[in-house]
């Protein structure tokens, strides 16, 4: 199909052998359309890359004028910022944004894609969920020309537009801060290694280890879920450990905050026995005792730089395809949960 040609219910009807008005109940779900039928419209309907329209007013113009967002979760202080940034940018520009979340799930996620590319978004901005592998939900936007930028949590694949900070860099100046205060056996707790930031930020501290003349050990590395649950069974394989760590690299505050909590139920003091380093400079890293060490970056700029070059490709005046890779700023804010004084 040519991009410019819309496909309509006709054309499937005419494909399926059926009649337009069955297709469009199909479409609508309608209980008198048999399931089989459903399905054979439904499948049809991927294959031909139709758009139900729900803006038929629109159509002529082509836009909608709104700018689909999907993020992996909505409880959590940076992506708060990150939609703020995105909003302000919108708004200041004339657009509506459609926020859906994927509640960390590839199949919500694709679901979300589905649903924002019927609503005929002008452009979608996202961030992946913990268990996506491989962009093809995506690809229906590209096939109609619709842009895309994937910020933080993002395949770099090379084709994708994305707005990063070099967590490879975070996650060495976190490791490198620990030894500098002379941790010798340091743990990194952290999620998925399949997810890029979490891959980037272990390669990070696993070059600072190796820059410093100490071992990686396997068992120091200890994977699970950014869940309250997830961040007490990893405080707990910690304290299996022996000999504790001496440190640890947190990959998440609040992960960090709730094993802050563990430990020192078990009688470990911060950071004299285990010095602590997290990330994202949450609200929580200055409201725990002792306050937490941690990597800044501005969730607000980020939101702010993907809306803008979203936008200024939608308007002509920049093309997303000509930068795939857009890094912005981060730091280590040292308080005193990683100070040991050596």
């Amino acid at each position: 199909m040519s991009s410019d040609k819309e496909v309509t219910i006709y054309d499937i009807a005419k494909r399926l052998n059926i009649s337009p008005a069955t297709v469009s109940r199909g479409l609508q779900d309608h209980p008198a359309i048999s399931k089989k039928t459903k399905k054979r419209i439904s499948e049809m309907v991927d294959e031909m890359g139709y758009r139900s329209n729900h803006f038929a007013r629109n159509l002529r113009q082509k836009q909608t004028n709104t700018i689909g967002v999907i993020v992996h979760e909505l409880n959590s202080s940076f992506i708060t910022s990150v939609l703020a940034g995105i909003e302000k940018v919108s708004t200041e520009a004339g657009y509506d944004l459609i926020i859906t979340h994927s509640s960390e799930s590839v199949k919500k996620e694709a679901a979300n894609a589905k649903n924002l590319f019927h609503k005929r978004v002008d452009g979608l901005i996202a961030s992946l969920a913990f268990d996506t592998n491989g962009l093809d939900h995506f690809k229906p936007f590209v096939q109609k020309g619709v842009p895309v930028i994937f910020f933080d949590r993002v395949e770099q694949d090379g084709d994708s537009t994305v707005v990063v900070i070099d967590n490879v860099q975070c996650g060495y100046m976190a490791t490198n801060h620990l030894i500098e205060q002379g941790c010798k056996r340091i743990a990194n707790i952290t999620s998925s290694l399949n997810r890029n930031v979490y891959a980037q930020r272990h390669k990070g501290y696993q070059d600072a280890l190796f820059d410093h003349g100490l071992p990686f050990d396997k068992n120091l590395l200890i994977i699970d879920n950014l869940s309250e649950q997830g961040a007490i069974s990893s405080a707990l394989q910690v304290l299996k450990l022996k000999p504790l760590p001496d440190g640890i690299f947190i990959t998440n505050d609040f992960v960090a905050a709730v094993c802050m909590k563990v430990f020192k139920e078990h009688g470990l003091r911060i950071p004299e026995d285990i010095a602590i380093v997290g990330f994202n400079n949450d609200a929580i890293s200055k409201l725990v005792e002792p306050a937490l060490t941690t990597i800044n970056y501005s969730g607000m700029d980020m939101g702010m730089i993907a809306a803008r070059n979203l936008i200024g490709h939608l308007e002509g005046v920049s093309n997303i395809h000509h930068t795939n890779t857009i890094v912005i700023r981060s730091e280590l804010i040292i308080r005193k949960s990683s100070l040991k004084g050596g």
